[in-house]
């Protein structure tokens, strides 16, 4: 078999069309008849024909390639968001290149921001979690950029943004808590320099209007803070019986720690985390979580940003992404059902 390159001047020959036709049917402009198409698409597809990405893009004058800036992807959320991503822009044709930022609560983005400019990409997804004012070095920048850019959650430039998903998400944590019967319930937070560790405690605190300090505990994301935690919540409020875990890690630390002190699950504690990571489903007992659809919020940020490619608009025009909050889903196991279990 060979392995000799086919050029789009056999195409062409094997078509019966010229190279320009061709080049249109590669370019999908739309100054081609239907029939003419199929019948080139056809050649292409049977010769194996590929057309070359870096004369398109200097046709074009579009690299196809997007940017990325996203946290340590040690944290699960970050990572779903990234896989969503590579996911969606894959589908779409584009190449990703990738930075990092570790230092999540300062303004260092600003370099990553820069290399991305610099090598040319078409626009640029910000995947970067909120802490603090880490964002607020980007409101100057914004209008002034020559690509378009998405954010994982609300724009710098946002005045009013909307209900987050991790709002909803602890609003129905502690409300399926109540409903199950538990009467004090507590919380462990994330780091509350995370938006959404905030927004978690906002939504638990609409349920449990009647909250003290007693009741909750700053955690740190970790299951180790999750342990020491519960413990603390027990020597503060002993009267606790239902605790909702800002993230499934933390949750898994409270499930330990109920071991170690005898407490049973879900009969002396309700338990209730966040994220559904694929382990969740096999805690002991398996855990009741909040599912955020990470992953699909990032494709629908992906597909916001082609849109704009596309489209030519620039960063003065109002993102959608920041409003993008699929519906968080209660998927509901047996560390929070009060009946299951029981003796009958």
């Amino acid at each position: 078999m060979s392995t000799k390159k086919v050029t789009i001047k056999q195409v062409a020959q094997e078509a019966a069309v010229s190279i320009q036709t061709v080049s249109r049917v590669i370019n999908d402009r739309p100054d081609v008849a239907d029939s003419t198409r199929r019948s080139v698409q056809a050649v292409i597809d049977r010769l194996g024909y590929q057309p070359n990405a870096i004369a398109r893009s200097l046709i074009r004058k579009r690299s196809h390639t997007l940017g990325v800036v996203a946290a340590d992807l040690a944290l699960y959320g970050p990572m779903r968001g990234l896989s969503g991503i590579e996911q969606e822009s894959t589908y779409l044709g584009y190449s990703l290149i990738l930075r990092l930022v570790n230092q999540l609560d300062t303004d260092n983005g600003e370099q990553a921001l820069s290399d991305l400019l610099a090598r040319q990409v078409d626009g640029i997804v910000w995947a970067i979690p909120e802490i603090d004012d880490n964002r607020v070095w980007l409101r100057d920048r914004i209008d002034h950029l020559s690509i378009p850019i998405v954010f994982l959650g609300p724009s710098p430039n946002d005045a009013s943004p909307p209900i987050s998903a991790s709002q909803i998400g602890g609003r129905m944590a502690a409300a399926h808590l109540r409903t199950q019967g538990y009467q004090h319930i507590g919380l462990i937070t994330g780091p509350l320099a995370f938006l959404a560790a905030r927004d978690r405690q906002r939504g638990w605190q609409e349920i449990v209007s009647d909250s003290e300090p007693t009741r909750i505990f700053n955690g740190d994301w970790s299951a180790a803070s999750g342990e020491y935690g519960l413990k603390q919540l027990l020597q503060q409020y002993p009267q606790l019986d239902a605790v909702y875990a800002s993230n499934d890690q933390m949750a898994l630390g409270v499930l330990l720690a109920a071991h170690q002190l005898g407490r049973r699950v879900p009969e002396d504690l309700g338990v209730v985390g966040t994220d559904n990571i694929p382990e969740s489903a096999y805690f002991w007992p398996p855990l009741t979580t909040i599912q955020l659809h990470m992953i699909e919020r990032s494709r629908q940020a992906v597909r916001e940003l082609s849109g704009k490619i596309e489209t030519g608009q620039d960063n003065r025009t109002t993102s959608q992404t920041g409003n993008i909050n699929l519906e968080p889903k209660l998927i509901i196991r047996h560390s929070s059902v009060l009946d299951h279990g029981r003796d009958q």
